[in-house]
C-alpha cells in the first residue's frame, strides 16, 4: 500500500494488516524476550517467565510502525504525533526556532501564535511525521527535566528537539518533541537540509511523551480539546483560516 494514492471517490485498496516495527524497537523486542526465556526455559520459574513474556509483546507493540494515508491539500497541517491534545495555547515560539542559528535561514517570528499540545500515552503509537512538506532547516536538541508531559511548563523545562520545516513558498512550521516521566530518548531520524514529505517519519521518543505543534500566524485548530490525533492523517489545521470549531464531550 505504501506510496499508493488513494482518494475520498473510491481509488485505491485498502485492507488491514499487522503493523510493522520500526527497526529502532526491535533490538528492545529481542532483549526483552531474551530476558523472559531465562526463567521460562531455565528455571522453570512460570510465574515469573510469563508476565515478562506480556511485557515483552508489549515493547514490541510500542515500536509498531502502521501506514498511514496522508492528506496532500496544500493549505493542510497534518498532526506530527498519535495521541491526545490536552493543550491549546497562545504563545511565543520557542526561542531556539527564533533565534539566528548562523545557517542564514531565518527562524520563526517571536509573534504569539497557536500551539497545540499533543500527549503521547505508553499505548500511542510513537513515530513522529511531519505536519508538512519542505527542508529541515533546524533539529534543535536542549536537555531538561523528565517531568510530567501532560503540564504545560514541559515545554520549558523538560528534555525536548525542536524541528524546524520550510516549505518551498517560505511557510515555517516548527514542532518540538518533549520527552516525559518514562521517556529518556528523542531519536531523530532527519538533520538540517533533509528535505522531507508531509507525514514522513521524522523522530520518535521512547516510552510516552508531548509533542508541541507551533501553527502559523492566523491559523486557528481544527482539532479540540480532548481529540484523539492519529500522525499524518488527522489535519490539525488549514492555513488561514481560523473559525472557533465546539464539540460535546459524550
Amino acid at each position: 500500500m505504501a506510496g499508493e494514492i488513494l482518494d475520498n471517490h473510491g481509488r485505491g485498496e485498502a485492507s488491514w494488516n499487522w503493523p510493522a516495527i520500526h527497526p529502532e524497537g526491535r533490538k528492545y523486542g529481542i532483549i526483552a524476550l531474551a530476558i523472559a526465556a531465562i526463567p521460562l526455559l531455565v528455571f522453570d520459574w512460570e510465574i515469573i517467565g510469563w508476565p515478562l513474556l506480556l511485557l515483552s509483546i508489549g515493547v514490541f507493540a510500542f515500536f509498531r510502525d502502521p501506514e498511514r494515508v496522508v492528506p496532500q491539500a496544500d493549505n493542510a497541517i497534518v498532526a506530527p504525533a498519535d495521541g491526545l491534545v490536552t493543550l491549546i495555547r497562545n504563545v511565543e515560539p520557542p526561542a531556539e526556532m527564533q533565534l539566528d542559528d548562523g545557517s542564514g535561514n531565518t527562524g520563526l517570528s517571536a509573534e504569539p501564535v497557536t500551539r497545540i499540545s499533543i500527549f503521547m500515552s505508553v499505548f500511542d503509537v510513537h513515530i513522529n511525521r511531519a505536519p508538512i512538506a519542505g527542508i529541515v532547516r533546524r533539529v534543535v536538541y536542549v536537555p531538561g527535566k523528565f517531568v510530567n508531559a501532560d503540564l504545560d511548563k514541559a515545554s520549558e523545562e523538560n528534555e525536548r528537539q525542536h524541528v524546524l520545516i520550510e516549505r518551498a513558498d517560505g511557510l515555517k512550521i516548527g514542532f518540538t518533541q518533549i520527552a516525559g516521566l518514562v521517556a529518556r530518548r528523542i531519536v531523530p531520524f532527519v538533520k538540517p537540509g533533509d528535505t522531507v514529505a508531509k507525514g514522513q517519519r521524522v523522530g520518535l521518543i521512547r516510552f510516552g511523551s508531548r509533542v508541541d505543534v507551533y501553527l502559523p500566524a492566523g491559523t486557528e485548530p481544527k482539532v479540540l480539546m480532548g481529540q484523539k490525533t492519529i500522525a499524518g492523517e488527522t489535519i490539525l489545521a488549514e492555513l488561514g483560516q481560523a473559525a472557533l470549531l465546539e464539540g460535546i464531550a459524550q
